[in-house]
């Protein structure tokens, strides 16, 4: 719905029942105070009702008049903000929360006038009379009022929710939820027991109110207290609602649940305390979800549930190294851009063949990638999923434009979060380590371009059957020969 159609849509909500609220609240004053209300020392009460009732239909000419248009100029910068289309200020927030309360002052003047018109008009009569007419408008207009903002509350909603949208502070608190059912508790028992008790203090000593006159009060109390109170309650149970509906979405995992924030007392801060509360687990959700491609999701895992300390532990792990042929050549030759296209395919594969073999990348090196099965969550026979990998990756590698070699070990490391606290990162360090990059080295010589420690071949296993054990050499850096193992076939 586009502004000016809200804009519209409001007004011709709002101004109806502004008016018709405030007009039904006047007769009934005036039925109340010119047939219930006993006029007393006056001799001919007919007339004194025909005055009355000729400047009451004046008074609220005039009334209706002068309140639509102060309540058109007040609502003026909404409405043009709305027509406009343009996000909302922080003037143009408080404006919109504020129309409620400056439509009750509007009515409230305008009510107390005319206490003061009929007040002084029936003073004619006795100042009795004239009190107890006054006195009469003035609840009369409190009830009215408090009705009227509730209406306004309640019809402004989708213009305060449009206006809220964006902020980054909740409401103020303009009316709470106390004030708000201290008033409906005022309409709905406060006032009928004041106009009871005016009854009682008659000069005459007995009650001036007739049965009817009880009974109208007893009546007017019960409605307009009924509809004030579920107006009251209904300006609480559905925010309410709808912030325990979008929670529930939350605890699914919808962290895109949104309330709408409508309301200028508690439940406005509840309102956005809820979509501030949302937009931080989103954040820490991208942050989660951040971390783990930086580091690993397992990593990441066992970082949130255990925390992170400077360290290691000693774990059986199975590495695979995995570099590119002609790196250097590659970068002089190709235009960078196209370099970085190629790393990021070449990364892609690693990534998914570790990941399937329940492996996964410990950091990429340049033009290469450490990539580890075991550490930081145990693999049971972790190097035969190492091998298993090393096949497939050398498999899927073909279909590439680089050529990769790879290298496979395993042994005793250290695993564990080495730095300092400021910064930091998981990793293994051990000889499997340096044996898995110097494999790696002669296999960029070797048919296939994929060598393997023979040592970690599990003898007998199927994984065993699709390699084929050869010479043995001393790597470089150590002093007691490796054999080395070589695949069969493609993968």
């Amino acid at each position: 719905m586009t502004g000016a159609e809200l804009s519209r849509r409001t007004t011709k909500r709002l101004t109806p029942a502004i008016v018709l609220s405030n007009i039904g609240g006047a007769v009934d004053v005036f039925f109340f105070t010119a047939f219930l209300l006993p006029i007393q020392g006056e001799a001919d009460p007919s007339r004194q009702r025909l005055v009355n009732g000729v400047v009451l239909v004046l008074f609220l000419t005039v009334a209706v008049v002068v309140g639509r248009r102060v309540g058109i100029r007040i609502a003026q910068p909404v409405t043009s903000w709305l027509e406009s289309e343009q996000p909302p200020t922080e003037t143009i927030r408080r404006s919109v929360l504020r129309q409620p309360l400056w439509q009750m002052y509007v009515n409230g003047s305008i009510w107390m006038s005319g206490a003061v018109v009929f007040g002084l008009l029936n003073l004619t009569t006795s100042a009795r009379v004239g009190f107890d007419i006054a006195l009469t408008i003035v609840l009369g207009g409190f009830t009215t009022c408090t009705i009227s903002y509730l209406l306004a509350e309640r019809i402004l909603r989708p213009v305060v929710s449009r206006a809220m949208d964006g902020a980054t502070e909740p409401p103020p608190v303009l009316l709470g939820v106390k004030p708000r059912l201290l008033l409906a508790w005022g309409v709905g028992s406060g006032i009928p027991l004041v106009g009871i008790g005016m009854s009682l203090f008659s000069p005459a000593g007995g009650p001036t109110l007739g049965r009817f006159g009880l009974l109208f009060l007893v009546v007017v109390g019960i409605t307009v207290g009924f509809l004030c109170i579920t107006a009251a309650a209904g300006a609480v149970s559905d925010p309410v609602r709808s912030v325990a509906a979008a929670l529930r979405e939350v605890g699914q995992g919808q962290l895109d649940a949104v309330v709408p924030v409508y309301d200028a007392s508690e439940v406005g801060r509840l309102q956005s305390g809820f979509n501030a509360m949302v937009e931080g687990l989103r954040e820490r959700e991208k942050l989660r979800d951040l971390f783990g491609r930086q580091v690993g999701g397992d990593v990441a895992r066992l970082a949130l549930e255990r925390g992170t300390e400077l360290g290691g532990e000693l774990r059986e792990v199975a590495v695979l190294f995995v570099d590119i042929v002609g790196s250097t050549e590659l970068a002089v030759t190709v235009d960078p851009q196209e370099v970085v296209r190629r790393l990021n395919a070449f990364f892609g594969v690693v990534i998914d063949v570790v990941q399937e073999h329940g492996g996964w990348v410990n950091k990429f090196e340049g033009d290469a990638a450490l990539c580890i099965f075991g550490a930081p969550v145990e693999l049971p026979d972790a190097g035969t999923c190492a091998l298993a990998a090393a096949r497939s990756l050398a498999c899927r590698l073909e279909g590439l434009e680089v050529d990769a070699a790879i290298g496979v070990c395993a042994g005793p490391v250290v695993a564990g979060h080495v730095g300092a606290e400021s910064r930091f990162e998981y990793t293994v360090i051990g000889d499997p380590v340096n044996a898995a990059a110097r494999l790696t080295e002669l296999a960029k010589t070797a048919d296939g371009c994929v060598l393997a420690d023979a040592a970690v071949l599990t003898p007998g296993s199927a994984e065993a059957g699709h390699w084929s054990v050869g010479e043995s050499v001393v790597l470089r850096g150590r002093t007691a020969p490796t054999t080395l193992a070589r695949p069969r076939s493609p993968a």
